[in-house]
């Protein structure tokens, strides 16, 4: 699978987040003298945001090193179709399901009358409960998730669930979808040391990270196949940035490699989908895109 092109896009996605990893490791938590507080925090924010765009920018800069179309293949379409809603609409089921499955977790406890939970209920109207606040979180985690939240994931979509796809057509499925999860997880490197999605345990977390890439790599992929356009993986990334977070919400004390979408709980759940899809493809829909070459 790895050729002279491969190896480009990969120097160009790499490098790039090493960078990014080490300015986040320098600003700390801690803002400079002088300087406003939380403004590190913010700048830590716009590097993670920025760095969804750096897959983009490394198939821009492999395809024009080759002299090819920038995107050709890539899927770029906006037709729509019921794929778009379901993909759309799964990601809400995948974090309220895993916020279920966090509960199955040693120690877990649900606990909606947290102070967090009870400082976000005074904020809303009279009358709102905490089913109130998960439908909302839940509303506006998808409208950020097919607007500015899948801007930013097409940055990485376009490569992980265009380029690489184009790249490796002709290939088993599942051989494709193992290679890519393999490279998304460790790409997050940088960012997983540095905290992100695992603070208690960053080393542990890349490992966990490779594992969650490798989970929701086929079920990327399988959308990405049936709608026929790269756009709906973006939108399903996106999404699920945005809603991941309700599924350790009302969970504490929150561990990090077993609560939420990104512990085991997401990973067993995540297995599940799996599953599902495949016994949709190979007995309902019958396509066998699972088991066949994309």
């Amino acid at each position: 699978m790895f050729n002279k092109k491969l190896t480009i896009f990969l120097l160009c996605a790499f490098l790039p987040m090493a960078g990014i990893g080490l300015a986040v490791h320098i600003l700390g938590s801690t803002a400079p003298a002088g300087a406003p507080e939380g403004q590190n925090a913010i700048l830590k924010l716009i590097l993670s945001a920025g760095a969804m765009l750096v897959p983009m920018l490394a198939v821009i800069i492999t395809q024009l090193t080759f002299k090819e179309p920038v995107f050709s293949g890539s899927g770029i379409s906006f037709k729509v179709s019921r794929w778009w809603a379901i993909g759309w609409l799964l990601m809400p089921i995948f974090s309220l399901a895993a916020m279920g499955m966090t509960l199955l977790m040693p120690g877990a406890e649900w606990t909606p009358d947290s102070e967090t939970i009870q400082m976000a209920l005074a904020s809303m109207p009279e009358g709102f409960g905490i089913w109130g606040f998960v439908g909302i979180t839940i509303v506006s985690g998808m409208f950020a998730g097919i607007t500015i939240n899948a801007a930013f994931a097409f940055g990485e979509e376009i490569a992980w669930r265009g380029f690489l796809m184009q790249l490796f057509r002709g290939k088993k499925f599942l051989a494709t979808a193992l290679w890519t999860g393999v490279i998304w997880g460790i790409w997050h490197a940088p960012l997983i040391l540095n905290g992100h999605n695992y603070p208690q345990h960053p080393v542990a977390g890349v490992f966990m990270m490779v594992v969650l890439c490798i989970l929701l790599t086929p079920i990327l992929m399988y959308f990405r196949i049936k709608s026929r356009s790269v756009i709906v993986p973006a939108i399903m990334h996106g999404t699920m940035n945005a809603v991941a977070g309700l599924s350790m919400l009302l969970v504490t004390p929150a561990n990090d490699l077993l609560y939420g979408c990104a512990g085991l709980a997401g990973m067993i759940t995540l297995l599940l989908i799996n599953i599902f899809i495949y016994l949709y493809d190979r007995f309902i829909s019958m396509e066998n895109i699972w088991t066949g070459c994309i």
